[in-house]
């Protein structure tokens, strides 16, 4: 290796090449052999040769390239997306540990622009961006922000992630828009950075989103409910704010929580939104 690689991941699996140039292979098979990734790096060598991937060329991790029932039957792949416009194929022994290492070697230590918090509670801040160095955790992404605040955003708890155009330190960039909780308050983590590096950490991101799809009907209590809790209202302070009883707010506490909506934090009775529950009464909001 190079001055200054080092070896992150030594495996077996399969893997193979379904586009070229931007053009499908309809005739790609799996090839099986060793896959080894490092910080600058992905080789995959098999009896047919061997291929590296400098990891700088590697555009995105994103979506299924399923180009013929062959490619189709193996679930666990990583999709590259490469500059040239090729799309690679890996499949590890351990699939879930290889793609959150390769996250790391793509992401790990990389510095980007934040926001933080740039909505709390449903409103907008003053808050101003900064620098940021990311670190990828199991099941997170942590932000060192320059200023001396550390974010940590577990991808459970993200309850929506949108991708828009905004006015980062005068210039019009793409940035993240990350909502997720932080000490049972909803807020908005807004990152931004280069084009490719937004792109990956966006499919990260999104892994989390997919966990939290609404798909729930809720009475009007209910609702009510959520948005007192997603607006900052203590759970015991739920009764007097929406003047209710207290029973009555244990049984929609209990609903909820059969629904999966909000977290038991204490028995009797203390609950706190979930990534689904925020999603819930976020739109309820927007639709006053």
């Amino acid at each position: 290796m190079s001055e200054g690689e080092r070896k992150v991941v030594d495996t077996r699996g399969t893997f193979t090449q379904v586009v070229k140039d931007g053009r499908e292979l309809n005739d790609a098979e799996w090839t099986g052999g060793r896959i080894l990734l490092s910080n600058k790096r992905l080789i995959l060598a098999g009896n047919g040769g061997k291929r590296t991937v400098p990891l700088s060329k590697i555009r995105s991790l994103d979506g299924r390239t399923d180009v013929n029932q062959l490619v189709a039957k193996v679930s666990g792949y990583v999709s590259l997306q490469l500059t040239t416009g090729d799309v690679v194929l890996v499949s590890a022994e351990d699939p879930d540990s290889f793609e959150r290492m390769l996250y790391r070697a793509l992401l790990d230590r990389t510095v980007v622009l934040a926001r933080h918090p740039a909505v709390e509670g449903g409103v907008v801040t003053e808050a101003d961006w900064e620098k940021a160095r990311l670190k990828i955790e199991e099941g997170a992404v942590a932000l060192a922000v320059a200023d001396g605040s550390f974010v940590e955003i577990d991808l459970d708890d993200i309850g929506s992630m949108e991708t828009n155009e905004r006015s980062v330190r005068g210039e019009k960039r793409r940035a993240l828009e990350v909502e997720h909780s932080e000490e049972g308050t909803s807020v908005q983590t807004y990152i931004s950075g280069s084009e490719r590096r937004c792109s990956i950490l966006e499919t990260l991101l999104r892994k989390g989103e997919s966990r939290s799809e609404i798909g729930v009907d809720l009475s009007e209590r209910e609702n009510e409910v959520l948005m007192a809790l997603y607006s900052g209202v203590s759970p015991f302070e739920v009764p007097d704010f929406l003047g209710m009883d207290v029973d009555e707010v244990e049984s929609v506490f209990d609903r909820l929580l059969e629904l999966e909506v909000v977290e038991e934090i204490r028995v009797r009775r203390e609950v706190a939104l979930n990534a689904r529950g925020r999603n819930i009464a976020s739109e309820a909001m927007n639709d006053q």
